[in-house]
């Protein structure tokens, strides 16, 4: 049994390092989008529009009902087949398109959740002293949704920085290609990937401390 190269380990730092920003453009790019779009999908599935309800439960269902892999590859790989227009696509852009409409679909959900669980007489309240859907959206039923819906999202978020690791299979560099094609040439795999299973693990402890201190911000106007 050999001891782990700390040397080699401890040169690969930097390497690793120098992948993290795309890691993190990916995650950040794919969580705004996801963010705007599961906001629509939550809204249209609230109100129920004849129609285009049934296209957005589908969607829905196939997005949360199929490996992310699988939808990646789709993206990648088949749509260029029927749809001249991507035949240029990248991996990063194909990685993003692909983050984005798979977490949509759930974050979707978590953000109608948030937003039927608003107390209904709040709704009634607000509109029994003028004010219109839009105003009622704005300052009654988004905030506090946003304030039940932000533990859950920013989970999606931590899930969104560690599936960025499946771009490397359309040929994307980021932290875990970096990662294999170093080991690869020193075959050193475990200290390659116990390396970036470290820098993914201080990333993540990271955010989720940026997380606590928002949820602390969010709940103050609710503490007693």
């Amino acid at each position: 049994m050999r001891a782990l190269d700390l040397d080699y380990m401890l040169g690969l730092v930097p390497v690793i390092l120098g992948y993290v920003p795309l890691t993190l453009f990916m995650a950040v790019a794919g969580m705004v989008f996801a963010l705007i779009l599961a906001s629509l999908l939550a809204v249209e599935r609230v109100a129920k529009v004849p129609v285009l309800d049934w296209f957005v439960i589908v969607f829905i269902s196939f997005f949360r009902g199929t490996p992310l892999l699988v939808q990646l590859f789709l993206f990648y790989y088949g749509l260029p087949q029927l749809i001249d227009a991507l035949i240029s696509i990248n991996g990063v852009t194909a990685a993003v398109l692909g983050l984005t409409l798979h977490f949509s679909a759930y974050m979707a959900e978590s953000i109608r959740a948030a937003i039927v669980g608003i107390d209904r007489s709040q709704t009634e309240a607000a509109l029994s002293i003028g004010m219109t859907q839009s105003q009622l959206m704005r300052r009654i039923i988004l905030p506090q949704a946003t304030r039940v819906a932000t533990p859950t999202l920013m989970n999606y978020f931590i899930d969104m920085i560690k599936a960025t690791s499946l771009a490397f299979t359309l040929g994307v560099t980021e932290l875990m290609g970096a990662t294999q094609k170093e080991a690869s040439g020193s075959f050193l795999y475990l200290e390659a990937f116990l390396l970036v299973a470290i820098i993914y693990w201080v990333v993540v402890e990271a955010l989720s401390w940026g997380q606590r201190r928002l949820e602390t911000y969010l709940n103050k106007a609710y503490q007693r």
